[in-house]
């Protein structure tokens, strides 16, 4: 798979246009316009950081395509938490070893 095809699914995935990525990882969107179009070139690894950052999968897989990413569910909480407040994830790590210690202990 290509840079491009892995953005594209990844863009689905999230639910997210371009517009919105280019918001929230501060890459113009003309950028990643260039980065979707048939013949595109791979952006340079500080972007592509940035990108893979906002989408929550590694740089590695947006040029490979052959990393083995988290389920879908996985990766949908782990989306949701970076939109909550620090405070709010702290809160939501306890919750989670709460949980992870009661299973252990059944």
């Amino acid at each position: 798979m290509s840079f491009r095809t892995n953005l594209k699914e990844e863009l689905s995935f999230n639910g997210m246009l371009v517009k919105e990525l280019a918001a929230r990882s501060g890459v113009p969107k003309r950028a990643l316009d260039t980065y979707l179009r048939e013949k595109a070139s791979i952006p340079s690894a500080d972007i592509a950081v940035q990108i893979a950052r906002t989408l929550g999968v590694t740089v590695e897989y947006l040029v490979t395509g052959k990393e083995v990413l988290l389920p879908g569910d996985i990766r949908s909480i782990n989306r949701n938490l970076f939109k909550l407040t620090e405070k709010d994830r702290k809160v939501v790590a306890v919750l989670v070893k709460a949980l992870v210690d009661k299973h252990e202990n059944d």
